[in-house]
């Protein structure tokens, strides 16, 4: 297993959007997706991730507005919108991370037990009671 594959093993699953270029920066060097993420301080492959999870049009705006925060490559500052819409085309297919709905409502929030939290707070305010009560006679 490479190093590549040990820090971002889902990778490969987004090369084809990651290693896409953008245009070119004021220095005339190939820009690619991940080197203008990498340029907004974004971690890339995360970023994809995300961005992968979104609805398509969402993806878009997301990817629109970091390319147009990067000041240094004059094409994705004219085309930033279309360049998105066909880059997004690129990410892998993912499902949307989905929350439990017993997450959502709030029911099981804890662990069923034998006895409910109330008896067992009432059988150790009893057993509290107890013990003051024999350390006074005692």
């Amino acid at each position: 297993m490479s190093a590549s594959d040990v820090l971002h093993p889902d990778g490969s699953d987004y090369d084809a959007f990651l290693f896409a270029e953008v245009g070119e920066d004021r220095n005339g060097a190939a820009v690619t997706v991940l080197s203008a993420l990498a340029r907004l301080d974004l971690e890339p492959w995360t970023e994809a991730r995300e961005l992968a999870r979104l609805a398509r049009e969402d993806a878009q705006v997301r990817l629109t507005k970091h390319f147009e925060a990067v000041t240094d490559i004059p094409a994705l500052a004219l085309a930033s919108e279309d360049r998105a819409a066909k880059l997004v085309l690129l990410l892998p297919k993912r499902a949307p991370l989905r929350i439990p709905q017993s997450l959502e409502t709030g029911a099981d929030r804890f662990p069923n037990f034998p006895i409910s939290w109330t008896t067992a707070a009432l059988v150790g305010a009893v057993v509290m009671a107890w013990i003051f009560y024999l350390a006074q006679i005692g």
